[in-house]
């Protein structure tokens, strides 16, 4: 059919007019997709690249305002001019731990100093230290030098001179002050930084980078300085434009880049960002849809052709059986065949990710209690304290919780009586008994509240957060769910429980100082083994419980007497009495532990009386801070025991040694000198200034001997030294020895087992 000329001419004819509707159809799509989409696109990427840009704008605002807001903080008030803060440690302590916690509520934060002018400069880095480097002093007066209070600052503080890769936000303190004496230096982690500008050029290609006011490179994405060659062409651009903000083309290389750039209004200054994204990484898509395009006018001239192709057939039915016979449907088969493998492709894309989509959902809800434990944790604590109500309520109905019209119960909850547990557990099982007795609280919780969270603190105490509807009354069922909490605990642990029920909040942003009136009012509770509820709507009905608390000084004087003359014992058992006594009139925990802080004083100062030093002895430890820390009777007294008598004793012990060393030592000096002479034990007791008794005892336990071996072992040593270097006769060696002739001849025979003169003519030969 094909090699007939009629077929043919026919055939082209047909396939030529059945082509010309596709040949436009694609042509005007092709036209008009292509330039539409790439402008969207382009269009799209910019709008991106704005909002980003607003993002990391404002992460570096949140930066500015949280540390101004920290400088305002009452640790860097004017009184650090007039304080020494190598004597005060209790401030140093606190500006160290105030600059460990801004550094640590700002994720670009890397380092987080603090300098203070004065005769003898210092610096917390974040830990304080005396500064003695003049480098260093001169580079942090340049920067307390600069005319504006707050800026940014390429300037190290270690040399005062630009430095790569540093950035640091300074601000002079104190704030309000017009002659500031220090200066507060955060540094910018440039390398969290380039990750935040690395999302304005999201392809493979091309950079983003930020420019200070004049123009020179400040930050880049790669984290390289100084700038490439595209940076420093595209910079060359930009401040061309004299614009705050825009966009162009750039090409570079045989590559067109799409540039976008604007500012960033900084302290005392204005940042300019630059994204250059390559224009083929953006205009993907588009490629896409020119292909797919393409394939469509192809299939249709494909279809063309069989269309043309079957109407010739059927014009020429006579032939058509013969094409049929020679070419059958082996292409349509082959196509078929491919259509059914992209379907098996498809659907096993589909399966594979519907397993992910599983996998990823069951991950989440393994770890959604968790991450909500943690959350409650950092409200509780007040680590959440910059957020509004609006954006925590927000996370909070993220993680399922229904908030609206609600307000909020907390409860804190103490468990006492550990160390009657023996048997059952064991110390260090401190962690596990909470366990056990956060899930008796989280059952009984669920039973009675719709909504409820527990947080565990490991350290035999655990919070309750209740959230319940507004204009709701929940006073008596709050109280009767703690009556029930204490006697659950009770009968399964076999430990007493204390519940302290905080005020209602009606806010989420009053949780945090509920729970922390909560906490300190559980030092109210009794110093008793029962079960205790602490309610503070009702606190002044428990006050009125309370009973004068005696405080035994005649036992104190007794405690302090036995540790002075060493009865370790005594002083044990005197500490348990004296403790008891405290417990005798029914005393809050509060009273007992000022009580036990007022012996431990007592204590202290008694030592320091001794002439020893307490922080040599308790090697700088805060025993009072240490102290607070027990409820339990039994735990104070295995701690007064093991962490101040004993460290006290072993001092004194120590002490005792040294002395009756030192008084050997005397005594072994005068025999040496003076050996020759006639010496008695009571003539070197009176040099030594001790007594007979006390001198014999130390001479036996420093040297093994007594006096009168030691005496006789020296002088005999000199005896055969004379003996030996001399020729001198036996009866002068005899008297420089300090004997007389006769018995020295006896004594040094009894001593060595031969006479003086064999013992000379022993030692010539």
């Amino acid at each position: 059919m094909f090699r007939s000329k009629r077929f043919r001419d026919n055939w082209i004819l047909i396939l030529i007019i059945s082509s010309i509707p596709g040949l436009i159809f694609g042509g005007v799509i092709y036209w008009l997709a292509g330039e539409r989409l790439e402008n969207e696109l382009l269009q799209m990427h910019n709008k991106q690249i704005q909002l980003r840009a607003a993002n990391i704008d404002e992460q570096f605002s949140y930066l500015e305002t949280s540390v101004m807001h920290w400088a305002f903080d009452a640790n860097f008030g004017y009184s650090l001019s007039n304080i020494s803060l190598s004597r005060d440690f209790e401030i140093a302590r606190n500006i160290t731990q105030t600059l460990s916690i801004m550094q640590g509520s700002n994720p670009l934060a890397k380092k987080v100093e603090l300098f203070l002018e004065g005769p003898a400069p210092v610096r917390f880095h974040p830990q304080y230290e005396a500064l003695t480097n003049a480098v260093q002093i001169d580079g942090y007066r340049q920067l307390l030098a600069h005319d504006k209070k707050v800026f940014w600052s390429q300037h190290t503080s270690e040399s005062g001179s630009p430095s790569d890769n540093s950035l640091s936000l300074m601000i002079k303190i104190p704030e309000a002050d017009e002659n500031p004496f220090g200066i507060i230096a955060v540094r910018i982690d440039t390398t969290k930084v380039a990750k935040l500008l690395q999302t304005l050029a999201p392809y493979g290609d091309g950079g983003t980078f930020l420019l200070e006011e004049n123009g020179d490179l400040l930050l880049s994405s790669s984290g390289k300085k100084p700038a490439s060659q595209l940076d420093e062409a595209i910079t060359r651009e930009v401040l061309a434009s004299k614009t705050r903000s825009g966009s162009f083309l750039f090409d570079w290389n045989q590559t067109t880049y799409t540039v976008s750039f604007g500012t960033m209004s900084r302290i005392d200054t204005e940042w300019t960002y630059v994204s250059a994204s390559p224009i083929s990484a953006i205009t993907r898509p588009v490629v896409f849809i020119s292909q797919l395009i393409l394939t469509l006018s192809i299939g249709m001239l494909l279809l063309a052709f069989v269309l043309s192709w079957l109407a010739s057939r059927r014009i020429y039915s006579p032939i058509a059986q013969l094409v049929s016979l020679l070419t059958g449907n082996t292409a349509l088969s082959a196509l078929g065949k491919e259509q059914n493998d992209d379907f098996k492709i498809i659907e096993k894309e589909w399966l594979h990710l519907t397993r992910e989509s599983m996998t990823l959902q069951n991950k989440l809800e393994q770890q959604l209690p968790h991450l909500k434990e943690g959350f409650l944790l950092q409200l509780v604590q007040g680590y959440l304290y910059s957020y509004s109500e609006q954006a925590l309520l927000e996370r909070m109905r993220n993680f399922g919780w229904s908030v609206d019209n609600r307000q909020y119960a907390v409860l804190y909850i103490q468990l006492s009586g550990f160390e009657n547990l023996e048997g059952r557990f064991s110390s260090g099982d401190e962690g596990l008994v909470t366990f056990v007795a956060a899930n008796i609280t989280m059952e009984l919780a669920s039973s009675h509240f719709e909504q409820s969270e527990v947080m565990n603190f490991h350290d035999l105490s655990v919070g309750l957060l209740i959230i319940v509807p507004e204009e709701t009354e929940q006073k008596e069922a709050i109280r009767a769910f703690s009556q029930e909490l204490t006697h659950g605990i009770h009968h399964v642990l076999n430990m007493y429980v204390s519940v302290t029920i905080g005020s209602l909040a009606l806010s989420v942003v009053h949780v945090p100082s509920r729970f922390e009136e909560a906490m300190q009012a559980s030092s109210l509770r009794r110093f008793e083994s029962r079960n205790q509820i602490i309610d503070l709507e009702s606190l002044d009905e428990y006050d009125k419980e309370n009973h004068e608390i005696h405080y035994p000084f005649a036992l104190e004087r007794e405690i302090i007497q036995a540790i002075r003359t060493g009865q370790i014992e005594e002083a044990k058992q005197l500490i348990q009495a004296f403790l008891e006594e405290l417990l005798e009139r029914g005393a809050k925990v509060i009273d007992i532990q000022q009580g036990m802080l007022q012996l431990l004083g007592s204590i202290l100062h008694a030592i320091r009386l001794t002439g020893m030093d307490p922080n040599r002895i308790f090697k700088s430890a805060n025993l009072y801070e240490q102290l607070m820390q027990f409820g339990e009777p039994q735990k104070m007294i295995a701690w007064f025991h093991d962490k101040v008598v004993g460290p006290f004793m072993q001092e004194l012990e120590s002490r005792s040694d040294v002395e009756v060393k030192r008084t050997v030592e005397t005594a072994m000096i005068y025999l040496q000198n003076n050996y020759m002479k006639e010496i008695s034990l009571d003539s070197c007791a009176d040099y030594a200034g001790t007594n007979t008794v006390a001198l014999s005892k130390a001479f036996k336990q420093v040297s093994g001997k007594n006096f009168i071996d030691y005496l006789t072992e020296l002088r005999i040593e000199k005896a055969k030294e004379l003996l030996r270097d001399t020729d001198m006769k036996i009866n002068d060696i005899a008297e420089k020895a300090g004997y007389q002739p006769s018995y020295f001849n006896r004594i040094f025979k009894k001593q060595e087992g031969i006479t003086p003169s064999q013992y000379r003519e022993l030692n010539r030969n």
